[in-house]
């Protein structure tokens, strides 16, 4: 089992890698247990023989052997543009155009899979445009808004 440490907008993950097969890696991220697609990924197929039950520490009903997909970060098109790093619904928006933001200052609440996921700032600056309003549905890779 390999573990990586990762900070991603200011919020720590400790994520360990039980094992890949089939294009389909099974992972534990603090605590969480996953199963996360990896395209491109040149292995030998192997059929997966068992689902990974979800483990969750929340108060929301989690039904097991449901294989649950996570985000892929992916590379901005604008160097400011802040991405839904899920599929969701904006719950509340933290801030406002023009409005100066220091990294890991919470700019929305994302709803996705029942939870609520701060989306924080990694970024210094002024908020350039924001493309959401509260109440919207946004995919994974959606520009939510932009820091200048």
């Amino acid at each position: 089992m390999k573990e990586y440490k990762f900070k991603i907008n200011g919020n720590e993950y400790t994520v360990e890698v039980a094992g890949i097969e089939d294009h389909i890696a099974t992972v534990s991220v603090n605590g969480a247990q996953y199963e996360v697609e990896i395209e491109g990924l040149a292995v030998s197929p192997k059929p997966l023989t068992k689902t990974p039950k979800v483990v969750s520490t929340s108060t929301v009903p989690v039904t097991d052997d449901v294989p649950v997909r996570t985000a892929r970060p992916e590379a901005s098109a604008t160097a400011g543009d802040v991405k839904s790093p899920l599929p969701g619904v904006i719950l509340e928006l933290s801030v406002k155009v023009g409005d100066s933001v220091k990294v890991g200052q919470r700019l929305l609440i994302l709803e996705a899979m029942k939870m609520e996921n701060n989306i924080d700032s990694d970024k210094e600056g002024v908020v350039k445009e924001i493309r959401v309003s509260k109440g919207d549905t946004v995919l994974e890779g959606d520009v939510l808004l932009t820091i200048g």
